[in-house]
């Protein structure tokens, strides 16, 4: 059964996307989107559980914020810290994240961290993975350098190229 932060999700990835209609079943359970191209940011969302599918379902309006393509700004930094932060990324390469998803440092809960500050990294390092629809994506470094700073929370929510990592090139 879907749980209603991955009916979001779905939402988030298909209004991000040029998809117009999405339709899902699973263990009897519909879920159907339709993303209304004339009534901006609004989808049609309908769920129809396995017990009620005699039923008919009735589509329920569902309006989407906007989403900040940089949601860094969005939390308000003291002014030191920001000065600092533009004046570090001078020259450093920014590891974005390619979907939006969930960030995870490490292969498991328990294992170590794929990277951390002062590592180097080549192209092909696995940095990170972000996880959408319940699908683990691998993030390789796709630059060779060393990790300056990590900018996300294990287990946050990230957006369609946020950043995630700094990397000081080699």
């Amino acid at each position: 059964m879907l749980k209603m932060h991955e009916i979001r999700e779905l939402i988030k990835l298909v209004d991000q996307s040029k998809i117009t209609k999405f339709e899902y079943e699973f263990e009897g359970l519909k879920v159907s989107i339709i993303k209304d191209e004339q009534q901006r940011g609004g989808q049609v969302v309908s769920v129809t559980p396995p017990e009620e599918q005699h039923k008919p379902a009735e589509p329920v309006q569902v309006k989407e914020e906007t989403v900040s393509a940089a949601p860094a700004q969005t939390e308000p930094a003291p002014p030191a810290t920001a000065e600092k932060e533009e004046k570090d990324t001078t020259g450093l390469h920014k590891i974005v994240s390619p979907m939006v998803g969930t960030f995870y440092r490490a292969p498991a809960p328990d294992a170590d961290p794929y990277v951390k500050e002062g590592d180097k990294v080549t192209e092909t390092t696995v940095v990170c993975i972000v996880e959408a629809m319940k699908l683990m994506n691998e993030i390789e470094a796709e630059v060779r350098g060393e990790i300056v700073e990590v900018l996300v929370e294990n287990g946050q929510l990230v957006e369609y190229g946020q950043p995630l990592f700094l990397v000081k090139p080699e």
